[in-house]
């Protein structure tokens, strides 16, 4: 796959099936996020627009979508400019280097909202592509929290605590 293909870029409506389609999919599996509802066209469309900023990585050769990222605020208040950010890869791409490119220009988003620190609340020990990538991209873990995520089959796995200022 030929990286200089793919923009990533905000979201647009006519996105919404691939992205539900994948989001769906991680949700499913089971090993990363922490929802456990898959979203519908209506959900998806709240969910979606909802955040500070949805994106696609997109491929430009054949127009499919092949990754997403959500970006929003971590907290409110005095809090408020540290944000979260959840990112999906089609299943059949991942390796790929798609969550490189979703991870880069989410900073990139983060930084032109105004935000002034990236922070993952919940990273799952078993993920550790998304954990190497991270730590490759000058990400800090503050630590660790035992039993933190149950996976699908009701284990409970760690999870660690990741930043990065912007």
């Amino acid at each position: 796959m030929d990286l200089k293909n793919i923009v990533v870029r905000e979201y647009e409506s006519a996105d919404l099936p691939q992205m539900i389609r994948i989001w769906n999919d991680v949700v499913e599996e089971g090993k990363a996020f922490p929802q456990i509802e898959t979203l519908n066209e209506k959900s998806a469309r709240e969910f979606f627009s909802s955040q500070t900023v949805s994106a696609v990585a997109q491929d430009n050769i054949s127009g499919k979508i092949l990754g997403l990222y959500i970006l929003h605020p971590n907290n409110i208040g005095r809090c408020g400019h540290i944000a979260n950010a959840s990112y999906a890869v089609d299943s059949k791409m991942r390796g790929n280097h798609i969550g490189e490119k979703l991870v880069l220009g989410c900073l990139d988003s983060a930084k032109e909202k105004g935000f002034k620190i990236l922070q993952f609340n919940a990273v799952v020990e078993s993920n550790i592509h998304a954990r190497h990538l991270y730590e490759r991209l000058g990400f800090h873990c503050l630590g660790r929290i035992p039993g933190g995520f149950k996976n699908k089959i009701n284990e409970y796995e760690d999870i660690f605590v990741y930043y990065i200022n912007l």
